[in-house]
């Protein structure tokens, strides 16, 4: 197992990103191989401070970086020797297994959709996020920005795509899949929520159990939301201000604690070829060695695989 990690993206690296990569190593007694991208003048050292052997990773020497507010297009092509660039080239070229970056959101899209791609049959690839609920255990709300403007045949793949990534990653058997709304009643909502629910509601694959509201985001009643990512991004920020908010006023509470998007680390693009994993530019170290275990869970359980499988089954059906 290969994970190639950009230390270069990201508000604070490569100093984060190597403390990332020693909690990691901390944290197992196994490791994957690690492919550590990034300016070796720049890295080298902070990985020789953090005491980290030689032996646990492989430095790949990146001389240039994709500034967080750089067109994405541009920079990847005037910047072929990126450590997002080359990053994308191993994932590509099968020389690593997963690839994790904290740095430019837009440049990490791009990279993905025209040097990986989508899988065979997905319409729009989709990001989640995962959502604190009250009984510990976390659900999945997607599209949280990627697609800000969605056909009802998107919604129903996200909503497919939730699926799987709630029984493989988070390990729920069924999961049960909820439309975002703004009322429970079969026939509210928007355009894309009336168009949306007959397809979720006949959909062999996809546990439909109707519609949800906001205030049943955090509950029990469905653990999968799906919604397009203008409103799910809403959402998404709405959470972490809530965790800001309590950090600000000195509020501890374990539940809001849950909402520290640091706990897990980074989102998956689903519905891509290969795994890529992307951060919050403010990923800290804690956030850097959950995105590493993230990828190892996807890897192992072939993840990606999974998703390829059940679309061939539906595109041979259709």
């Amino acid at each position: 197992m290969i994970i190639s990690l950009d230390m270069m993206g990201g508000d604070f690296a490569p100093e984060e990103a190597v403390k990332g990569v020693r909690l990691y190593l901390e944290s197992t007694s196994s490791p994957a191989d690690l492919l550590l991208i990034g300016h070796q003048d720049a890295v080298r050292p902070l990985l020789d401070q953090q005491g980290i052997p030689s032996t646990h990773y492989k430095l790949v020497h990146a001389p240039d970086v994709i500034g967080m507010h750089e067109p994405p297009t541009r920079a990847l092509k005037e910047k072929p020797h990126s450590s997002i660039a080359i990053g994308f080239h191993l994932l590509r070229e099968h020389q690593s297994d997963a690839f994790i970056s904290a740095g430019n959101t837009g440049a990490m899209m791009v990279g993905t959709l025209y040097t990986i791609k989508t899988i065979e049959g997905i319409l729009r690839p989709t990001i989640s996020t995962l959502v604190p609920r009250e009984n510990g255990k976390p659900g999945v709300l997607l599209d949280v920005g990627l697609n800000a403007d969605c056909k009802p045949e998107n919604l129903v793949q996200f909503a497919l795509l939730g699926t799987l990534y709630a029984r493989h990653i988070l390990q729920i058997p069924d999961p049960r899949v909820g439309l975002l709304n703004i009322g429970e009643e079969e026939g509210k909502g928007n355009l894309l929520a009336q168009a949306t629910y007959p397809l979720l509601k006949q959909h062999p694959a996809i546990h439909f159990i109707g519609n949800v509201e906001g205030r049943d985001l955090f509950s029990e009643k469905a653990d999968v939301i799906v919604c397009e990512g203008f409103t799910g991004n809403v959402i998404l920020k709405l959470g972490e201000s809530f965790y800001e908010i309590a950090r600000r006023r000195n509020i501890h509470d374990d539940y809001i604690e849950q909402m520290n998007f640091e706990n897990y680390g980074g989102t998956p693009v689903l519905g891509v070829a290969e795994p890529v994993i992307i951060g919050h530019g403010i990923s800290s170290a804690v956030a850097f060695k959950n995105m590493i275990i993230l990828a190892e869970q996807m890897i192992q359980s072939r993840f990606t695989e999974t998703i390829r499988q059940v679309f061939e089954q539906i595109n041979q059906h259709s």
